[in-house]
């Protein structure tokens, strides 16, 4: 009996363990994405998100399908440096939904030199071919 409650205990800890880790490898890919955000770099901001026809962004034109929409919608947004600003994400919930993927909540703020924008986002992050991925992100 003893042995089964250290195989659970054991089984619990690799979990939790797992968990953080890969909560922590989306958290320095957020980071990732606004350093390259604020130098400027729209093509590495979007290594985070998945290169698929699949890639779903929700934003204020509603819903659009794909990684090279979603970077020719964000290039036409922020046309240079100083349209795109300096970004900031804040993560207010960060769980597991499932060993390979995760649903993300937080703020975003852009701050430039006319004016500051500020909103929320969900991203649904996923595992794919070993890199942690954004499938899915609504921004508003």
């Amino acid at each position: 009996m003893v042995f089964v409650l250290s195989a659970c205990n054991a089984d619990k800890t690799a979990d939790a363990t797992t968990k953080l880790s890969a909560l922590t490898s989306i958290a320095l890919a957020m980071n990732e994405q606004e350093n390259a955000w604020n130098e400027g770099d729209l093509e590495g901001f979007m290594e985070h998100y998945w290169k698929s026809d699949s890639l779903r962004f929700i934003g204020s034109r509603g819903l659009n399908y794909g990684w090279q929409t979603t970077l020719e919608n964000y290039k036409e947004s922020y046309p240079d440096r100083e349209a795109m600003g300096t970004l900031t994400f804040s993560n207010k919930y960060m769980d597991m939904v499932a060993p390979d993927a995760a649903f993300i909540v937080g703020k975003w703020q852009l701050d430039r030199r006319s004016d500051t924008l500020s909103g929320h986002y969900s991203l649904l992050w996923r595992q794919i071919e070993g890199k942690w991925v954004i499938v899915a992100d609504h921004s508003s």
